[in-house]
């Protein structure tokens, strides 16, 4: 079982930046896939970022790619969205996420775990 808490969501001006921060327990958390997701007010959940087990690859969504970074500590259970260049477009509620398989993945389906999410307003 891995619990995962988010935080680090808020409201920012467009052009600010913002740091999310997720928490995980278990010991699966260090050996996971981990993704970040968000989901706007009447839209899908929609895929933002993603970090293999190893933290060695990355992938992005085209809409923020060069804007935010993913990372991860495995020695603090927490992966980590920084999120630059904000626009109105990403307001949403961003959420993490664990997939315990062992390939990378951009589909929500694909993941075990969740947060309960963290909103981020970026006001124009």
């Amino acid at each position: 079982q891995v619990q995962l808490v988010e935080s680090g969501g808020g409201l920012v001006q467009a052009g600010g930046s913002l740091r999310l921060s997720c928490a995980g327990s278990g010991r699966t958390f260090s050996s996971a896939v981990l993704g970040w997701f968000r989901q706007a007010p009447g839209k899908e959940r929609e895929f933002v970022a993603v970090m293999s087990r190893s933290g060695g690859y990355t992938d992005y969504s085209a809409s923020v790619k060069g804007r935010f970074t993913i990372s991860r500590d495995n020695a603090k259970n927490t992966v980590y969205l920084q999120m630059n260049s904000l626009n109105p477009e990403d307001t949403a509620v961003y959420s993490c996420a664990v997939r315990t398989s062992v390939l990378v993945s951009t589909s929500p389906r694909d993941y075990r775990y969740w947060g309960p999410g963290t909103q981020v307003t970026v006001s124009s």
